[in-house]
């Protein structure tokens, strides 16, 4: 038996996660710490809450003092760290709560794990920390070696955190992994993010807006297929290495809202293009060679097999939508223990 701490395990990517995990390891213990910034939804875990080796706290990675009494009490064998600010469109409104959230609890975690002592820690973070890469280079990929080279505020965030992982280990020896992911998407997506948003702007049928000319490419990802790997390199992975997670899935931002509107049965007319975002990265793309080699994990999803399954959970899910659109899920504590 082991017991885990999966930090952020409320919002979209860490709550698919456990919602997996719980139940396929019954005899292992989670524990979840989450600030439930507007982001993290308690509705979110209602399906594992009553689970016996599932555990909620609500607290925020950055209050040091609250950390240490949750390691001391809980004696963590795993670390698992989703607990992140992660829209780039945000990031570049108020880089502040980015800072603070993505480098300074990152260290607050790594700290305590020195403290207490853990198996591994594992840091999730992003494709976009490698930057971009030009649209008339297919070839072109991201590999664990690719130099760093950020665009917004989030992504400095995130690649600070990325080499104060690394430093932990080289300098104290902590055991550590780092997973770096490709676009997600999936059940329980916050609708601030592209499929999310436009499918329900596009069930509503209101404008659709496309960046740009909407001809910037991402591989994306499907949530359970990243949750797997990140399993796989926690409990099998090298210490102080690095692993690239990518669907294989290149999709314009035009291909991806276009086949969203062509599965609902709406007309493309709805698209409606915007002003590009300030340093929009032009093109992510993953090589996942050295996981798939090292770990044997292969996506189980292409995209157009799991944007069906997305769009399915989307429309049977519209409580859980409503609830976020309308903010109502922010009051979820205050239902259940009124």
């Amino acid at each position: 038996m082991s017991k885990f701490l999966v930090t952020g395990g409320a919002g979209f990517i860490g709550g698919n996660f456990l919602h997996i995990m719980v139940k396929k390891y019954p005899n292992d213990e989670y524990v979840c710490i989450d600030a439930l910034t507007y982001a993290g939804n308690m509705e979110t875990l209602e399906p594992i809450l009553k689970e016996k080796n599932f555990k909620f706290v609500h607290e925020n990675i950055c209050n040091r003092e609250a950390v240490y009494k949750l390691f001391e009490e809980e004696h963590f064998d795993y670390v698992i760290n989703f607990a992140a600010e992660s829209h780039v469109d945000r990031s570049i409104e108020n880089p502040e709560i980015f800072l603070k959230t993505n480098i300074l609890g990152t260290q607050v975690l790594l700290d305590a794990c020195r403290k207490y002592g853990i198996k591994r820690y594992h840091q999730v973070s992003t494709d976009e920390v490698y930057g971009d890469l030009p649209l008339d280079r297919p070839d072109l990929f991201f590999k664990e070696d690719t130099p760093i080279h950020t665009s917004s505020p989030y992504s400095a965030s995130k690649a600070s955190a990325d080499l104060l992982v690394l430093a932990y280990h080289r300098t104290y020896g902590l055991p550590v992994t780092i997973s770096r992911c490709s676009n997600n998407y999936g059940p329980y997506h916050f609708p601030e993010k592209l499929i999310p948003l436009m499918i329900q702007k596009a069930l509503r049928n209101e404008p659709l807006p496309v960046y740009g000319n909407g001809a910037n490419v991402r591989d994306w990802l499907y949530v359970g297929d990243h949750c797997n790997a990140i399993d796989l390199i926690v409990r099998n992975g090298r210490d102080g290495e690095v692993y690239n997670i990518g669907g294989h899935n290149e999709r314009t931002n035009l291909e991806v809202v276009k086949t969203i509107l062509k599965a609902l049965g709406k007309p493309e007319s709805l698209i409606t293009y915007v002003k590009d975002r300030p340093g929009h990265d032009l093109r992510y793309a993953m090589d996942p060679t050295k996981i798939e080699k090292e770990l044997g994990w292969k996506p189980e999803y292409n995209f157009d097999t799991g944007i069906q399954v997305t769009i399915k959970w989307n429309l049977e899910n519209k409580k859980w939508l409503e609830h976020v659109e309308s903010g109502e899920y922010l009051n979820w504590l205050e239902r259940q223990y009124k």
